[in-house]
């Protein structure tokens, strides 16, 4: 049970972080349950992301990377301890608040694109502006795409693209609502080497000259290599923080 005194503890330390850090796991722990009985999938793991950092996180599957990404997104919550989104915790939101959460704060860049394959290059960038109302959708499109050099195709389609240039496509769509954190989810998985290798140096960048912090989840320690922070995780553990 949460103490009123505990609770006065734990928003005096919400404010008191340092205003650079965007995204805040503090000791969580996630558990499912698989064929009865329980999962630990995360075990007290602790992490900020400041702004304008590009931080890794690499590990074998099933060591938890996924699973942090989903409680950094706020699309799960922890069993114990807190995610914090530039100092909210993503589990006191109500339905309501958690989606403008999710829709303003967060960017989300997939392995597989998760582009709609109808829907133009400029259609698909401008789409979570136009589910959320917002004015002017088809010219800020068009400036992220020009941001990650894609304006030129913004008529196309995406079975036009390669896969550089579909995930370059995907990359503006997660910026396109000016989020504070974005998170990558083996944003190189299906690319090769030298593909993936200028989208690890256009998310570098974007952490930079946006301000972003970036959250990267990779098989691959070379795609590591390029970030600012090595997080390595096993069995649900951080492992090892390597600084680069």
């Amino acid at each position: 049970m949460l103490t009123k005194a505990k609770a006065e503890t734990l928003e005096r330390a919400d404010r008191e972080q340092p205003a650079t850090v965007l995204l805040r796991l503090d000791d969580v722990r996630k558990e499912y349950v698989s064929e009865g009985q329980p999962v630990r999938a995360l075990d007290g793991v602790t992490l900020e992301v400041a702004r304008g950092e590009f931080v890794a996180l690499v590990g074998r599957s099933g060591c938890g990377k996924s699973t942090l990404l989903n409680l950094a997104g706020a699309m799960d919550f922890p069993t114990s301890g807190r995610v914090l989104l530039e100092g909210v915790a993503t589990s006191k939101l109500d339905d309501q608040r958690l989606t403008e959460l999710r829709r303003e704060k967060v960017g989300f860049i997939f392995q597989s694109f998760q582009l709609l394959h109808t829907l133009s290059v400029a259609e698909n960038v401008e789409l979570p502006l136009l589910l959320a109302g917002v004015s002017g959708a088809r010219e800020r499109a068009l400036e992220r795409l020009a941001w990650v050099e894609m304006a030129e195709l913004a008529r196309r389609l995406p079975h036009q693209l390669s896969g550089g240039q579909m995930q370059r496509v995907a990359i503006a769509r997660a910026l396109v609502h000016g989020p504070r954190v974005v998170l990558a989810d083996e944003p190189t998985g299906n690319l090769d080497t030298t593909t993936g290798d200028v989208i690890l140096r256009l998310l570098k960048r974007i952490a930079r000259e946006q301000e972003t912090a970036i959250l990267m989840a990779t098989h691959s320690l070379e795609a590591a290599g390029l970030s600012d922070r090595v997080v390595r995780m096993r069995d649900g553990v951080i492992e090892e923080i390597v600084h680069q």
